[in-house]
């Protein structure tokens, strides 16, 4: 069992400001800094230092060398990263002084995917391997039609919403993780409980899960629902702990953790990497995850 992480790299430009930008609204920021980004790099990291064995497919501008050295540094297997004639992916962030963030994007090279580089990539990939999906690449509806005829396992993160995930056959996903955003979206469904009841509706074959932000995360499968709390803690910058906790979850399922116990090691990942700043500079490793476990510091 292998998991393939389809995903963007993005080189992520972060100002550090009071609160976020108005409309009309002019500000300084008090810091600015460069990290790695893209939720399909962060996604990579995340799954590799909570021990899963991962290949990132995914592609870069001739600026971004430095997103793949970082994978590979973080032992993700970059044989399916290519070099595009565009810039690499970027984003531009505010991180307000609470640690809530608001960004922008553009796609860049995350865009330049074509039918003839997924089946090459796909191609090495069969019945029982796990995709791992988000909505910052073109053409993921092609990529879950041609995963779905491999009976590949598909995780899909529907983030950014738009018309893009419109276009996909849903029906195909095996699991998705998801905000309450997200979530209200395809199903026009305020309160958390009724999201759940309309997306196993939607799709009873999926498995679902909720994440909550402050409240935790909701899981159901089926007739099955489980919630677990948020962790308390003081939070620094929320940019990649969505990421963190998509990583850290898929990671123990392959482990053959019980759900409630993918549910807390995703969800003690990802507040250890609130407390920190960057997106995939804040990923935890595993071993911090255990420390946090037994009260260590």
């Amino acid at each position: 069992m292998r998991i393939l992480s389809f995903g963007s790299l993005n080189i992520d430009h972060v100002y550090k400001v009071d609160h976020i930008v108005n409309e009309g609204e002019t500000m300084d920021s008090y810091d600015y800094q460069v990290f790695p980004g893209g939720k399909g790099l962060n996604q990579s990291i995340a799954l590799s230092r909570a021990g899963a064995t991962v290949f990132h497919a995914g592609n870069i501008g001739k600026d971004g060398q430095w997103l793949i050295k970082l994978l590979e540094e973080n032992r993700a297997d970059c044989v399916y990263t290519r070099v595009a004639n565009v810039n690499t992916g970027s984003a531009f962030i505010q991180v307000a002084a609470n640690g809530q963030n608001s960004i922008v994007l553009n796609g860049g090279a995350n865009r330049c995917n074509t039918k003839e580089s997924i089946d090459e990539v796909l191609d090495n990939f069969s019945e029982g391997d796990f995709l791992l999906l988000q909505n910052e690449i073109n053409l993921i509806d092609y990529i879950i039609d041609r995963a779905y005829e491999k009976k590949m396992f598909i995780v899909f993160n529907p983030s950014p919403m738009n018309e893009n995930v419109e276009k996909c056959a849903l029906w195909k996903i095996s699991l998705f993780i998801l905000n309450e955003t997200e979530g209200k979206q395809i199903t026009g469904q305020d309160e958390q409980a009724l999201v759940l009841i309309e997306m196993n509706r939607l799709f009873p074959k999926a498995r679902i899960v909720l994440t909550l932000g402050e409240e935790g995360a909701m899981y159901k499968d089926g007739d099955q629902i489980l919630q677990h709390p948020a962790c308390n803690v003081q939070v620094v910058d929320t940019t990649g702990a969505g990421d963190t906790f998509t990583g850290f979850f898929i990671s123990a399922m392959m482990q053959e953790y019980s759900i409630d116990e993918c549910l807390r090691i995703a969800s003690q990942a990802a507040a250890l990497s609130v407390t920190r700043p960057g997106a995939a500079a804040s990923i935890p490793y595993m071993e911090e995850v255990k420390k946090t476990e037994h009260g260590e510091n």
